[in-house]
């Protein structure tokens, strides 16, 4: 048997990614899966003095000292958190964690045909975090641009 992709198949695949997606309050997130390390429990989490508010503080990852970025503090949301998970990921060499309400599942979709611009909801409140919205069905999932969620110091509102 033959197992040499053909030129069409390739296309096809750049024109489709995966991604982690997860869960903040009931609402569907995403980051690209090739960023993505692990997904791990929580496990004691140290607080750090001296940094933003919502860099929850730093746990020990086989020995080595990850930060930990609670994405419910850095987007404002505010409610009881039934369990939590920490998606590792690596961005520019430097791994960080995520601090996420729930993993939802691992997901391929269609550049072309379900990423959609982030929209503009008002000029005065920029969007950047965002890098667009994957459509898949009647569902919306918020694909994060890490870069600048991240390393962008303001604090955003969803």
């Amino acid at each position: 048997m033959d197992y040499t992709l053909r030129e069409d198949e390739l296309m096809e695949d750049s024109e489709r990614k995966q991604v982690v997606v997860f869960l903040l309050a009931d609402e569907e997130y995403a980051v690209d899966i090739t960023q993505s390390k692990q997904i791990i429990k929580v496990s004691k989490i140290t607080p750090v003095p001296n940094t933003p508010e919502y860099v929850r503080g730093v746990i020990n990852l086989r020995g080595q000292i990850v930060p930990v970025v609670d994405l419910r503090k850095r987007f404002n949301i505010t409610g009881a958190v039934e369990k939590e998970r920490i998606i590792t990921i690596e961005y520019e060499d430097i791994l960080i964690g995520l601090l996420v309400d729930d993993i939802k599942e691992v997901l391929w979709y269609d550049i072309e045909k379900e990423l959609e611009s982030a929209p503009e909801i008002d000029s005065a409140v920029k969007q950047d975090f965002i890098k667009g919205v994957i459509k898949k069905g009647k569902r919306l999932i918020v694909l994060i641009d890490l870069e600048k969620l991240l390393f962008d110091n303001r604090q955003v509102s969803v």
